[in-house]
């Protein structure tokens, strides 16, 4: 998951200091070096887990509108029984936290990170990835991952087709203006609902909405077969883009929002020792040249201040 955020500081602050993930990688935009790229997830960044952003709060950026053709809410994965510990915490870093509204479904709250984003901490007993516990929050209440993602749709006829038919997705569950789907496992990490018919407002993008959502592919021979697959159903495609820690593609869903699909390889320990990871700005080889003027460029930006043990 990427998305489009406000003060690079303030990103850093909420989610490693406010919700404990661990940055994964300091990096910049590949298609806009004055801009920084923030991984977050857990201790390897492992696929399912990883939460990304662009801060572009001192680029002139305008706030965008969420809606139609655009994911409307990111959901992490929280141990049963630990909503108590996060509406405390949050309260304590002046975060109001709302009840979900998961008809017949977990235990949720909402809130809204700094840049406005929705944001959904769902229990989910049958969670058992590792989290990072390094920012002070216990195991017992810990994130471990992405939970799921909810595209905002008209039609969802054509995207369930799309998903079921050629990426591996499966029918986990429907409800009125809602479709949940799963790929290899309903399992968190590995889901996407889908809302329909619910009249919202055309998206736009800017800050304080998500740009696009990934997906894991085990391999560039997959990835190739697979874009060759949706061009020859008239999806326009990106070539593969190198993205130093994995290959990517992308192409709009039928709904309208962008779909990456990227290589698990080579992995963020590329450039980094797994101990280590975000704590240097690190930048492709073929921006190294640049460096230091793109460090000029870039707000300056320290560990978070935030970090407090639960």
């Amino acid at each position: 998951m990427t998305a489009t955020v406000g003060a690079a500081q303030a990103d850093l602050d909420f989610y490693t200091g406010v919700l404990g993930l661990r940055l994964v990688k300091k990096t910049v935009n590949f298609d806009n070096h004055d801009v920084y790229h923030f991984y977050y997830g857990n201790e390897r960044g492992t696929p399912g887990t990883i939460w990304t952003t662009f801060p572009y709060g001192s680029h002139g950026v305008a706030a965008g509108r969420p809606g139609e053709g655009q994911i409307t809410v990111t959901s992490f994965s929280v141990p049963e029984g630990s909503l108590a510990f996060w509406k405390s915490r949050l309260a304590e870093h002046g975060l109001v936290a709302m009840g979900a509204g998961l008809s017949g479904g977990p235990e949720a709250i909402s809130l809204a990170d700094p840049a406005g984003l929705v944001i959904h901490l769902v229990e989910d007993r049958r969670d058992d990835r590792p989290p990072w516990t390094e920012s002070g929050i216990g195991p017992d209440a810990a994130i471990r991952g992405l939970h799921s993602v909810r595209m905002t749709i008209g039609s969802p006829a054509p995207t369930v087709a799309l998903m079921t038919e050629l990426l591996g997705f499966e029918i986990t569950d429907q409800a009125e203006h809602m479709i949940r789907l799963s790929v290899n496992g309903n399992l968190p990490g590995r889901r996407i609902e889908l809302a329909h018919g619910t009249n919202a407002p055309r998206a736009t993008n800017g800050i304080g909405t998500v740009h696009h959502v990934a997906m894991a592919i085990a391999s560039s021979e997959e990835q190739l077969h697979l874009r060759r697959e949706l061009i020859a159903l008239g999806y326009a495609v990106t070539e593969v883009l190198d993205r130093r820690y994995f290959q990517s593609i992308y192409f709009r869903e039928p709904g309208g929002v962008l779909f990456e699909v990227a290589t698990i390889q080579p992995g963020f320990t590329l450039d980094e020792p797994l101990p280590d990871l975000g704590r240097e700005l690190k930048l492709p080889p073929w921006d190294e040249p640049n460096r230091a003027t793109i460090e000029r460029a870039l707000p300056a930006v320290g560990s978070s201040s935030t970090v407090r043990s639960p």
